[in-house]
């Protein structure tokens, strides 16, 4: 595929972020789940970091190999007509030089964008992730959507009455970086939200939590992108619990019978051959 088509497809994913309607990522975590979203109706598809490492046999939190990163990318962009952005974690590396090398093999292989996270780390050093990111797909005339997540508010990183100013400290800091967009999941107040994107000059993303406002209120505030974060894998695989344990006990289920996806439509998820 040329650069050129592959620049398309991160210049598509951005044009996304300028609707008046925030861009809405239910975040898939394989190939079945990406194309099942897709023709429920998605726009785009994000990976959910968690989600994919626990499909992997991995704990979340920077355990993945990236290489078993890439290789599940790889077979969700077989089943993609939509663009397609990876959660990357920390960029699985804290030499800047490396993370940009993954970040340009994604663009190579169709990616249309990237998460990228400052979590326990200094700020300084995604900064420095961020620009060689920059500098590297610029020297070989490659694009991506950069959607920084910083998790002042996740992980509560300073205390509550400070988390506001940090974000937008952050925020800035990566903007002037390169950042495309600053993701904050954990911020659900709705003048938190206000204030953060009247200092930040970048399309806010935030993550569906308890407490935060429906997708048509943040239009209204001006969120560009809604993720679902894990939620969505969880709940899948807390119904296969149930559903195994009713098994196990020689139980049957009626109802789940009703919301299993049919074996012909799951065939018709994935190209043939």
């Amino acid at each position: 595929m040329s650069n050129l088509m592959l620049n398309q497809s991160a210049a598509a994913f951005r044009r996304l972020h300028q609707n008046t309607t925030p861009l809405l990522l239910p975040n898939a975590w394989d190939a079945a789940s990406a194309s099942l979203f897709e023709q429920s109706g998605a726009t785009a598809i994000a990976t959910t970091s968690a989600g994919v490492a626990w499909s992997l046999g991995y704990q979340d939190g920077r355990a993945l190999p990236a290489e078993e990163a890439i290789a599940a990318v790889g077979r969700i962009l077989r089943v993609l007509t939509v663009p397609l952005s990876v959660d990357i974690e920390n960029g699985y590396s804290d030499d800047p030089r490396a993370v940009a090398q993954l970040a340009q093999g994604l663009a190579e292989l169709g990616v249309a964008g990237i998460n990228i996270e400052d979590g326990g780390d200094d700020p300084g050093l995604l900064v420095a992730k961020v620009e060689a990111i920059r500098e590297l797909l610029a020297r070989t005339n490659n694009d991506l959507f950069v959607n920084v997540r910083s998790d002042v508010f996740l992980a509560n990183l300073v205390s509550r009455h400070k988390q506001v100013d940090e974000t937008i400290a952050r925020g800035r800091r990566y903007w002037a970086a390169g950042a495309d967009g600053l993701f904050a999941p954990g911020i659900v107040e709705n003048v938190d939200i206000a204030t953060v994107m009247a200092e930040v000059p970048l399309p806010l993303n935030v993550m569906a939590w308890p407490g935060l406002a429906s997708a048509s209120d943040l239009a209204q505030l001006g969120v560009r992108r809604l993720s679902a974060g894990s939620a969505v894998s969880q709940i899948a695989w807390g119904v296969a619990e149930r559903t195994a344990k009713a098994f196990m006990r020689g139980e049957a289920e009626p109802a789940l019978h009703v919301i299993a996806k049919p074996f012909a439509e799951m065939q018709r998820l994935f190209p043939a051959g």
